[in-house]
C-alpha cells in the first residue's frame, strides 16, 4: 500500500490552535491540490480526533474529478478510514453519510454497543490490536478491500504512529505564513515523539502556493 501524509501547517508547525479549533492556513489553489489529490487516492485517513474536532466530509468536491473516478472504473468518491480504536466516532458524524463508503478501524476495547451502533450506521469496521489500533495489521486487511493508495489527513497522532510504524511513504506539508503558537497546539507530529532512530526524509520539491509553500518529501527507505 502507498501512504501519503498530507497536512498543512502554521509556519511555525502547527496544525491548529490549542482549543483545537480549526484555521484557515491555505487558501484556494492549495485546497485545489488537496481535492486532486483526494481524487486520486483510493482512500481518505484521518484520526477520530480530526473528526471530533472539524467534523469533515473527507470527500472530494470537484465533479470532474469524480466523473474521471468513474470513468476508470472506480466508486465516485474514495473510502474514508477513521482511526478510531474506541469507537468514539459520533452517529452524526459526516462521515457517515452517504456520500461515500466509511471504514473504522478499531481495537479490541471498543464496545459491543460502539460496535453495533457503527455498523447501524452502514460503516465497516476493520478490528485490529488490543489497546490500540494496529496500522501494520489494520492495513494489511484495507489491501484485502482493494485500497492501494491511502491520502492521511491528519492529526498529529495519527501521523506520528504512522511513521512510527514505519508505513508512510510520502510527505507533502503546506506551510502557511501565519503563526499559531501554544505549547499545547496540535503539531504535525504529535504522539510520544522520537529519541532515536528519526525517519529520513528526502526533499522532493517546493513549490510556491498562494502565500505558502508547499514541501514535498520521500521517506527514506521506503
Amino acid at each position: 500500500m502507498h501512504v501519503i501524509v498530507n497536512a498543512a501547517m502554521s509556519v511555525d508547525g502547527k496544525l491548529s490552535t490549542r482549543h483545537r479549533e480549526q484555521v484557515a492556513i491555505s487558501g484556494a489553489e492549495d485546497f485545489d491540490r488537496v481535492d486532486a489529490l483526494r481524487a486520486d487516492s483510493d482512500a481518505v485517513m484521518v484520526g477520530v480526533g480530526t473528526v471530533l474536532a472539524d467534523d469533515p466530509s473527507l470527500t472530494v468536491d470537484d465533479r470532474e474529478r469524480i466523473d474521471a473516478r468513474t470513468e476508470r472504473g472506480d466508486p465516485p468518491q474514495p473510502a474514508r478510514v477513521i482511526a478510531d480504536s474506541r469507537l468514539r466516532t459520533p452517529t452524526d458524524a459526516t462521515v457517515y453519510d452517504d456520500a461515500a463508503e466509511t471504514i473504522l478501524l478499531a481495537s479490541d476495547t471498543a464496545t459491543d454497543q460502539a460496535l453495533t451502533e457503527a455498523r447501524t450506521k452502514g460503516a465497516t469496521v476493520v478490528t485490529a490490536g488490543e489497546d490500540r489500533v494496529d496500522l501494520s495489521v489494520a492495513f494489511d486487511r484495507l489491501e484485502t478491500h482493494g485500497i492501494e493508495q491511502v491520502m492521511v489527513e491528519g492529526g498529529g497522532e495519527l501521523v506520528f504512529s504512522l511513521f512510527e510504524a514505519g508505513l508512510v511513504d510520502e510527505l507533502s506539508v503546506f506551510v502557511g505564513s501565519i503563526m499559531i503558537g501554544g505549547r499545547d497546539a496540535p503539531t504535525l507530529s504529535d504522539g510520544d515523539g522520537f529519541t532515536d532512530r528519526f525517519p529520513q526524509l528526502r526533499l522532493r520539491d517546493i513549490e510556491r502556493i498562494d502565500d505558502g509553500a508547499l514541501l514535498r518529501y520521500h521517506v527514506s527507505g521506503r
